[in-house]
């Protein structure tokens, strides 16, 4: 790596409405106090998660670039721009882990091309914090975003995902629009055997933390209401 280069920062942020400190380490901390140039999703949330992470910071002297769904792909490079010039960028999730079901993959993805280093600090998952309490198998498992909003494309999907978790002992992971949960967890319960392991993980390191693996007969007989509640679904069938 290039030591006059500046390095990219990815920096976790909270998955809800708590206190960073509280699922953050002091290293988050320092980071932010020492930057002040970052790529987001939404400039109001980072200005508000910086400031909650470090009250004193001068909000004016903040360079922010914008990475969503709307950014055209060929200004990426502009991002790094700081980087090239020596000074560090942080790339802020709007929830959780930078790079991981996160449009930030696209810039960590050019920082290795301009052989910018690349820093990850730790911080919360809620993918891997779900698989870490499923009881499922944490030696194989496959995160697989968000499936069909098609409802029998979608229960295709579900019924695929079954098949290759028997064929290959591999848990599968997905997520769904947090309106959309209770539908997903209806059609999970409509389309897999009644042994069919599920976990349902949702609000996780908030006060409604909610997380339970159970068989879809069970699932049947005590549903839990995920209506916008940013939830983890996992199956395993043995």
């Amino acid at each position: 790596m290039d030591p006059a280069k500046g390095k990219l920062y990815l920096i976790p942020t909270t998955l809800g409405d708590n206190e960073p400190l509280e699922v953050l380490p002091i290293s988050v901390k320092k980071v932010i106090e020492q930057t002040n140039t970052y790529i987001v999703e939404n400039e109001k949330t980072a200005r508000r998660f910086i400031k909650k992470i470090s009250s004193g910071k001068q909000q004016s002297n903040l360079e922010i670039f914008l990475l969503n769904k709307f950014t055209n792909a060929s200004i990426l490079p502009e991002f790094l721009q700081p980087c090239l010039n020596g000074i560090n960028v942080g790339l802020l999730s709007e929830a959780g882990c930078p790079g991981i079901a996160d449009p930030g993959a696209d810039i960590v993805k050019l920082a290795h091309q301009n052989n910018i280093k690349v820093i990850p600090l730790v911080g919360p998952s809620s993918i891997l914090m779900a698989m870490m309490s499923s009881g499922m198998n944490g030696q194989s498992f496959t995160f697989n975003g968000y499936l069909p909003i098609d409802k029998n494309e979608r229960k295709n999907e579900i019924k695929r995902l079954e098949r290759l978790s028997f064929e290959q002992n591999q848990s599968q992971i997905f997520i769904e629009t947090p309106y959309r949960n209770n539908k997903m967890l209806e059609d999970i319960c409509n389309v897999l055997g009644d042994n069919t392991r599920v976990c349902v993980a949702c609000d996780i390191t908030l006060p409604t933390e909610f997380i339970k693996t159970k068989t879809v007969s069970e699932w049947k007989k005590n549903m839990v209401d995920l209506h916008k509640r940013p939830t983890i679904f996992i199956i395993h069938k043995n």
